[in-house]
């Protein structure tokens, strides 16, 4: 996720207690996102609705920690 901004996610890792929402933000991205690739390679029976609806999910957080992100690189100035 967003592997552009790799130096920024590392050094929010190394300081996770101050970066708790992102983090949880992160782990169920990924989480959302194993669940999508083995719906996909029909490791897990899903319905096109749920498959679109953990899509959808994945996407808002997505999008959510793409704007923490942001704020975090600019108040860190990295």
């Amino acid at each position: 996720m967003l592997h552009e901004y790799r130096d920024v996610i590392t050094h929010m890792k190394e300081h996770k207690n101050e970066n708790a929402h992102f983090m949880k933000i992160f782990e169920t991205h990924n989480e959302l996102d194993d669940q999508i690739k083995k719906a996909e390679n029909n490791d897990l029976i899903l319905t096109d609705v749920e498959l679109e609806t953990l899509k959808k999910k994945k996407l808002l957080l997505k999008d959510e920690a793409y704007g923490i992100l942001i704020k975090y690189k600019k108040e860190h100035t990295l």
